[in-house]
């Protein structure tokens, strides 16, 4: 079991840090080069770039009135999160679908109600 992640790219796991500007302010993001990954397939969904997509989720989120204390951990989430919904069927795994396209209150609600 361990041998695939094991044996896999260590690279993955190399913590890299990126700058964006948000609303004017510099923010330093560090995270594992997978997650950096991650993070680029679904901004090139939307045909949006990197910081583009997480200025986009950052605004959404405190619209929403998340508390952002710690966004790395958010981004994490995001994409881990963006994984879990392609292997759940509610996000195609063909990446020519948009995610804003997608009936976000549905597949929220089937969620809510356990029917994945």
């Amino acid at each position: 079991m361990c041998k695939l992640f094991i044996k896999a790219d260590p690279d993955l796991w190399v913590s890299t840090t990126h700058s964006l500007r948000i609303d004017g302010m510099v923010t330093s993001v560090r995270l594992e080069n997978y997650f950096w990954q991650i993070l680029e397939q679904i901004a090139q969904r939307d045909e949006m770039n990197r910081a583009q997509m997480i200025t986009r989720l950052y605004h959404e989120s405190i619209d929403a009135g998340h508390d952002l204390g710690n966004f790395t951990s958010f981004l994490r989430v995001c994409a881990l999160r963006y994984l879990a919904l392609q292997l759940s069927g509610d996000i195609p795994a063909r990446d020519d679908v948009a995610i804003a396209s997608l009936d976000a209150e549905t597949i929220l609600a089937r969620e809510a109600n356990g029917l994945h």
